[in-house]
């Protein structure tokens, strides 16, 4: 059983050796360890900080775009509705203009249709009295004191105007 039973020796050298072995990690090694430690410590703190930070402002930026294009949207249908009122405003005013000109044009034609009308009906008159003026003239010259001779030179006129 001596195998498992150290000896009081071995004890001594191994507490001596761990003893020292303490002494000189804890004097040079433990303190950069731990100063190595806490260094990651802190820079994966700062890491999730800044990660967060940036998720916030990627957040508040996504934010922006909507309110940006919500903007957009409304600037856009305000525009289209400017430019539609706009159009019919156009159209109406185009459609105004043609009715004022249709009807100055039809009003002119009636006035010259009046006019041409008045013109023709004076030729006529004119030519009615002309033609009275010459057959009283044919008439007067031509002795009528009988009444069948009066009846024969007016026959005798209306076929002579007739031909």
């Amino acid at each position: 059983m001596d195998l498992l039973t150290p000896g009081t020796g071995l004890i001594f050298w191994q507490l001596l050796i761990f003893g020292t072995l303490f002494v000189v990690l804890s004097k040079y090694a433990w303190k950069p360890i731990t100063q190595s430690l806490k260094e990651r410590e802190k820079f994966i703190e700062d890491s999730l900080d800044s990660a967060k930070r940036a998720e916030e402002e990627l957040i508040n930026l996504q934010n922006k775009n909507e309110q940006l294009l919500s903007e957009a949207r409304k600037e856009r249908e305000k525009i289209l509705s400017e430019a539609k009122k706009l159009s019919t405003s156009m159209k109406e005013e185009a459609k105004d203009n043609a009715k004022e000109m249709a009807d100055k044009i039809i009003s002119d034609a009636k006035k010259v249709i009046e006019s041409e009308k008045n013109n023709a009906m004076n030729d006529v008159k004119n030519t009615v009295a002309e033609l009275s003026i010459d057959i009283a003239e044919m008439v007067i010259k031509k002795d009528l004191s009988k009444d069948s001779s009066q009846k024969k030179y007016v026959e005798d006129l209306i076929k002579e105007i007739k031909d």
